[in-house]
């Protein structure tokens, strides 16, 4: 028998999948994966980027700044200094300190007010004084009665030495009339002579008693009236003080010029005084300036330090009147330096810049900008030449 080829049939081309076996991916499939993980990739290095960048830029700023701080110092430009107005005459004016009293608060009744005009010699506080009066009067008394006391004791003390005077007298003249009477005893029986030598005996124990008790007598009498006098003149010292320190209650100004009030600590909070405040002995209240005369006081750090000289112009301007532009001079330099505000290897010098002319706003404490300009070095330095 002879056997027929098999045929293909559509059955048997599916046969492969229904044996179980899966057929193989295909091409577009496995590369999805890949491109998404090329995407984080790629953007993982655009954040990196960017990163450096900006750590590059904020690495390049404070150089720019620190270049460009140094290129607004660098010579022939302008060099601003900070500093605050002060005057040149001024007088601080403390709280009286009373002696010889413990007094916690003076209370202030009558005051000039801040900004005030004022001449030399003019009040300008007044303190309550009556307990001061009150301290005088009463020691005006005692002292009065220690003086008569003193008086008195000094009188008895005359009355008594009289009085011994005259017992020592009496018996000086008892020995002088017992020693006369023993020059009679080669005329007198022995009897009288015993009497005599009795007599004798009893008159110069009494004369030495008296002299002996009239010393301690005069000794005591006058260490009491020592003692008095010793009271008397302490009462009169503590008189004294309570009238000075009546006296004290009074401030008068020392010289011509303005009054400004200090900011102080006052009952829990920091302010000016008025009237009617109580202030603490020895605290400083109030000021008394001179405005005609007027001066800046700057801190230069020691970069610019170098470019000051003594003799050179500068312009003023107040932070509280900006249009205000006053011509200056620096009059001083600090030959040490201080210990900078930032930085322990930073030092800064004071500078005393002098201003030239007056102005009814120039006032002490007010915040000011000193500006160096250039070529006032070679002005300087030919002004020191000439001077030379």
């Amino acid at each position: 028998m002879h056997s027929t080829p098999a045929t293909l049939t559509p059955d048997s081309e599916s046969q492969p999948e229904q044996s179980g076996i899966l057929p193989e991916p295909s091409q577009p499939d496995s590369e999805q994966p890949r491109r998404l993980r090329g995407w984080m990739v790629l953007v993982a290095i655009v954040a990196v980027l960017g990163i450096i960048l900006l750590v590059a830029m904020r690495s390049k700023t404070p150089t720019t700044s620190s270049h460009a701080g140094a290129s607004a110092n660098l010579p022939g430009q302008v060099l601003r200094l900070k500093g605050t107005t002060e005057a040149v005459q001024s007088r601080a004016i403390l709280a009286p300190l009373l002696a010889g009293q413990q007094v916690g608060t003076l209370t202030i009744i009558r005051m000039a007010p801040a900004g005030t005009k004022i001449k030399k010699g003019d009040l300008l506080v007044e303190f309550d004084r009556q307990a001061q009066i009150r301290d005088f009067v009463d020691k005006q008394a005692e002292y009065a009665k220690l003086v008569d006391q003193v008086a008195e004791e000094q009188a008895k003390e005359v009355a008594a030495r009289a009085k011994d005077d005259t017992e020592l007298t009496a018996a000086e003249n008892s020995l002088s009339k017992a020693q006369l009477e023993m020059q009679k005893t080669e005329i007198v029986s022995r009897i009288d002579a015993e009497k005599h030598q009795e007599d004798l005996d009893e008159a110069k124990a009494t004369y030495d008693q008296l002299r002996e008790t009239f010393n301690l007598k005069r000794a005591a009498a006058q260490a009491a009236i020592r003692i008095l006098e010793i009271q008397r003149d302490r009462t009169q010292q503590t008189m004294l003080h309570a009238q000075a320190n009546a006296d004290l209650m009074q401030i008068r100004s020392p010289l011509d010029g303005v009054v400004v009030l200090n900011t102080i600590w006052k009952e829990g909070v920091m302010g000016e005084v008025q009237e009617g405040d109580q202030v603490r002995p020895g605290v400083p209240f109030m000021q008394v300036v001179d405005p005609s005369s007027m001066q800046v006081r700057v801190l230069a750090n020691q970069q610019d330090f170098p470019r000051l000289q003594i003799g050179q112009t500068a312009k003023v301007r107040l932070d509280a009147y900006p249009e205000l532009v006053l011509p200056a001079r620096i009059e001083q330099l600090a030959p040490i330096g201080e210990q900078g505000s930032f930085s322990d290897r930073v030092r800064v010098f004071p500078v005393i810049v002098s201003i030239q002319g007056a102005d009814p706003k120039l006032m002490p404490d007010l915040s000011a900008a000193v500006d160096v300009g250039p070529g006032n070095e070679t002005r300087a330095s030919n002004a020191g030449g000439g001077a030379q």
